[in-house]
């Protein structure tokens, strides 16, 4: 089985500390300037839509159903101001709100109205009230279990405050999308179809960690909390399809065809270290005949394969979505099963149909 190339929409991910209910209302009061904002996603060097900027998560498992979701007007993300020359906080963490239409917009208190110096922007979705900023940098704390969508970081935007009435934010994701497909590669016709997937997780995935935006540069980098989690990607009783044109992305409960009803997870970008990522796959055989000779049907075979080694620089990089292949192959009920992984930006791939498996 050749390595296939992934796939992997853009990141969206998945994570605020914030509870709506314990952000103040937008303020509208007289003789503020309002800052209306221009909102947009890059992929492929192409902006999109606001309604592609962000996903939802159902527990630990995102719901793909709702992946092109619109941005939810009910939460704000934060921005950050920071004036260039003296690097002092102009607007620290700020909430800004929509309104019904899905329009956000903030009121620039009247002391930032004049300000003749340059100021660097930058955003986070969603709002996260606990940011701390220090040399020119916001630490964001991101956990999986606990946000809902996001997170996204736009890119750092420079502009005179005082000229300022639409400000464009260009965000992107930091996180990784994670998803797996499968097929029986037996090359053997009497051993084909005989395999029923029962369980399939993801050991020790990163699920906790602070990021660092460096707002001057416009980057930013992950800092880890050593939090992990096992991801139960798969659980109920589904025949394995046959050959590599009948993979299959892994749902919740099932097979599907479509990446849109697979069953992916948010996790913070890490580093592939040898012996502690795994997946577990879990399946049955159902009993066959070779000649005359039969064999009874095996239950809960078990296998373990490692992540190291299949990933470039054993690296998961911010922003991408990581489908992992597994193909078993029966020619030998000991054979191991084979387990390759492919990488493509964040949505910038659909994968149906690929014939590089």
């Amino acid at each position: 089985m050749k390595n296939s190339p992934v796939i992997l929409p853009l990141l969206l991910l998945a994570v605020s500390c914030a509870q709506k209910e314990d952000l103040p209302p937008p303020d509208t009061s007289m003789g503020k300037r309002e800052l209306g904002f221009d909102i947009s996603v890059t992929r492929d060097g192409k902006q999109l839509n606001p309604n592609r900027i962000a996903t939802r998560a159902g527990g630990d498992m995102i719901d793909a159903s709702v992946i092109s979701t619109t941005m939810d007007i009910n939460r704000p993300f934060s921005l950050i101001g920071i004036e260039k020359e003296t690097r002092s906080v102009l607007l620290d963490n700020s909430a800004v709100f929509s309104n019904s239409s899905g329009n956000y917009t903030l009121y620039l208190d009247n002391e930032l109205l004049n300000l003749p110096s340059t100021v660097l922007f930058s955003a986070y979705y969603p709002h996260v009230k606990d940011l701390s900023y220090s040399n020119q940098a916001y630490s964001i704390p991101f956990n999986t279990n606990e946000l809902e969508a996001g997170p996204l970081v736009s890119k750092t935007v420079e502009r005179n405050i005082d000229q300022l009435n639409l400000l464009p934010l260009e965000f992107g994701h930091i996180t990784n999308d994670i998803g797996f497909k499968i097929c029986d590669v037996t090359p053997r016709e009497e051993l084909q179809g005989l395999v029923h997937l029962r369980k399939l997780t993801a050991y020790y995935v990163a699920s906790a960690g602070v990021y660092v935006n460096d707002i001057l540069l416009s980057r930013g980098n992950w800092n880890y909390q050593g939090y992990y989690r096992n991801v139960v990607v798969f659980e109920g009783d589904a025949p394995v399809g046959v050959g590599s044109a009948n993979e299959q992305f892994v749902g919740r409960s099932t097979l599907v065809d479509r990446m849109t009803e697979s069953s992916r997870f948010y996790a913070i970008p890490d580093e592939i270290i040898m012996g502690r990522q795994y997946v577990e796959a879990v399946f049955d055989v159902d009993g066959f005949y070779i000649g005359e000779e039969y064999y009874q049907p095996l239950q809960n075979q078990v296998y373990k394969y490692l992540i190291y080694g299949l990933l470039p620089s054993n690296e998961l990089v911010p922003g991408k979505q990581y489908t992992f292949h597994i193909g078993i192959d029966l020619s030998s009920i000991y054979k191991d099963i084979t387990f390759t992984a492919s990488v493509g930006d964040w949505e910038t791939k659909i994968y149906e149909n690929n014939d590089d498996f």
